[in-house]
């Protein structure tokens, strides 16, 4: 399993943050809480080529 952090931008309050990646998957969904406000954060990640296109939004629809 390959692991590593990456940073995004909270969808919510705007801080960048640090998020665990597990880029054995090639294509997963989940919800994370931000670690700054605390709001539930959709992320989205897509593998490709050993590059992850991470996905942050806001899950208060």
């Amino acid at each position: 399993m390959l692991t590593e952090f990456n940073k995004i931008h909270c969808p919510y309050c705007g801080e960048k943050i640090e998020i665990f990646i597990d880029s054995s998957i090639d294509e997963q969904s989940y919800i994370e809480d931000c670690s700054v406000c605390c709001r539930p954060i959709e992320l989205t990640v897509v593998i490709v080529d050993d590059e992850a296109s991470i996905f942050a939004r806001r899950d208060d629809r």
